[in-house]
């Protein structure tokens, strides 16, 4: 999918997202909170784009969904009407030769990180409770896409490695903010006060 196709998407997406409990709920908090982390993505992804930084620009649309997606699948968040598409229907467009060692450098440390991230959480929720159930799969969906972009970039797929570490992160985080997680270690790489 190219760069600017990502951004449509995102911003498609985000047109048609709305929080599904009361805005001065907590629940309404965490919804608008979603939102507000997946549309500084777009925003951030648009400028990166603008900049020419493609390697960036990518990272920021597939975070930025992971999130909403993340938000769609907790029920905190609902799509209006007709989905807007999935980000994975078809390989990221090839980033120019000038920003492969960018890219490299971005993918690693981005693996890194998803890995960083998924031994640095616990589930939350009591394991009786439904939350749980939830979390499991969320953690289940970060490391999924953590796996598809190790095997990604050991073929040299480097832009869908990177898409699937950042969206998989985007998942992680989303649910960090949710409160399905309890951060044990390195809190400073989730989105939290």
């Amino acid at each position: 999918m190219k760069r600017a196709e990502l951004q449509a998407l995102l911003f498609t997406s985000l047109a048609m997202t709305g929080c599904t409990a009361p805005d001065d709920s907590p629940y309404g908090r965490c919804g608008r909170a979603m939102i507000r982390m997946a549309s500084a993505y777009e925003s951030d992804g648009k400028t990166f784009l603008a900049g020419g930084d493609p390697v960036n620009a990518l990272a920021a649309f597939q975070y930025g969904l992971g999130w909403l997606h993340c938000g769609e699948a907790s029920g905190l968040l609902t799509c209006r009407g007709e989905h807007p598409g999935c980000p994975f229907n078809e390989a990221s467009e090839p980033v120019p030769a000038s920003h492969s060692a960018k890219l490299d450098e971005k993918t690693r440390r981005y693996a890194r990180l998803l890995d960083t991230a998924l031994a640095s959480v616990t589930p939350a929720p009591d394991p009786g409770a439904s939350p749980y159930t939830f979390a499991v799969q969320v953690q289940f969906i970060a490391m999924i896409y953590l796996r598809q972009g190790t095997m990604l970039a050991a073929s040299g797929k480097r832009e869908d490695a990177l898409a699937c570490f950042s969206y998989g992160h985007g998942w992680l985080d989303a649910g960090v903010q949710a409160g399905l997680f309890i951060i044990h270690a390195n809190r400073e790489i989730f989105t939290v006060d």
